[in-house]
């Protein structure tokens, strides 16, 4: 079973179904990135992240949000509730995680918990089914391949954040291909590069169950498979948000 890992924007609904009701009281509503002078102590310290444990922003996030009993300790449990936050916040870089980006305080409470700006970016069109967004290939992955590239993780980062805090909408993830191999070849690189993407996005902590995925090969272009840019506007992972409709993204 894959262990989600849950990312930036923190949706408070998320967060309390599976970790944070471990470690703070139900009625937290905010996650907190303010600084401040703190000592970690208590059994769970030193299970924290060296991140978490050995810098001052770090011990602030930790006691701020996680010390759910307000004993000013750190126990085992609240340990891996701040661990698991940190790690979606951050990704897999946590050395690199930039503190002072974070100086506010994050609304998380399913209504507020994502970013509008960066939906818009998206730039979501109207289809039957509902608000579509288009990413291509070179986007998210390198020629021929169903591995996401690095930089892709961050491009879906702000559709997980939406996905969490919206937690009624329903995904469509349609992968598709240009005409250049064989069918069969185009139709198992369109369906492992759908599941790809959903794979990115259960990990960031949208539950799998929300997802339709489906492969569709060299079957459904959008441009003819004639010319260079043709070609590339085929080679596209399609995600469909169904029953909502792009004007909701518009807005500022």
């Amino acid at each position: 079973m894959r262990m989600p890992i849950i990312a930036a924007g923190l949706a408070a609904a998320t967060l309390s179904s599976t970790f944070l009701a471990m470690a703070t009281p139900a009625s937290a509503q905010r996650i907190d990135w303010r600084p401040g002078a703190y000592r970690l102590v208590g059994a769970g310290a030193p299970d924290l992240y060296p991140e978490l444990r050995g810098t001052p922003r770090g011990r602030a996030f930790v006691m701020r949000n996680f010390d759910g009993n307000c004993d000013g300790r750190v126990n085992r449990r609240e340990a891996e509730a701040a661990n698991r936050a940190f790690a979606g916040v951050a990704g897999p870089r946590r050395d690199r995680f930039d503190w002072n980006a974070r100086d506010r305080v994050v609304v998380a409470d399913g209504r507020g918990g994502w970013d509008r700006g960066a939906m818009r970016g998206y730039g979501f069109r109207d289809a039957p089914e509902g608000a579509r967004l288009t990413l291509q290939e070179e986007v998210l992955f390198a020629t021929d391949s169903a591995t996401l590239r690095p930089g892709a993780i961050d491009r879906l980062r702000p559709l997980a954040d939406y996905l969490r805090a919206e937690p009624g909408v329903r995904v469509a993830i349609d992968g598709h291909t240009d005409a250049r191999a064989s069918d069969q070849y185009n139709q198992d690189l369109s369906e492992r590069r759908a599941a790809s993407v959903r794979d990115a996005l259960e990990d960031m902590g949208v539950v799998e169950a929300r997802f339709r995925v489906r492969g569709y090969g060299e079957t459904r272009p959008v441009a003819p498979n004639t010319t260079a840019a043709g070609l590339r506007r085929n080679r596209r992972v399609e995600v469909t948000l169904l029953g909502r409709r792009a004007a909701e993204f518009a807005g500022r």
